[in-house]
């Protein structure tokens, strides 16, 4: 089994705001908390604990983009896809906090 794939934060930034997200799906690991003080709203918002039983919600035939505070817990989310089938997951690196900066956004 191949390893998840990742995205700088640069080029999703890129991708998101000249094409969209297309048939893509971005999804937001943190916390409610994490959420309210700062998230971008083409996310989903779906805390990682949810994940086990939220996974039949989440299409296996669509870019699935995962995004946290700092890439760590997408990072851990992404692997657990990919152990259950899920091919098309993509850990957003350095998470909310390098996609809020390069927005002008003060994340930590």
């Amino acid at each position: 089994m191949d390893p998840f794939s990742s995205i700088e934060p640069e080029e999703f930034l890129q991708k998101l705001e000249k094409e969209g997200l297309k048939d893509a799906l971005f999804i937001d690991v943190r916390e409610p908390m994490e959420w309210d003080y700062y998230h971008l709203e083409e996310a989903v918002l779906m805390p990682m604990n949810t994940i086990p039983a939220r996974l039949p919600e989440l299409p296996q035939d669509r870019t699935i983009y995962v995004v946290c505070a700092h890439g760590v817990r997408s990072a851990n989310v992404c692997y657990f896809m990919r152990q259950r089938g899920y091919e098309l997951v993509t850990n957003v690196e350095g998470g909310m906090a390098a996609l809020a900066q390069l927005k002008g956004f003060q994340y930590d």
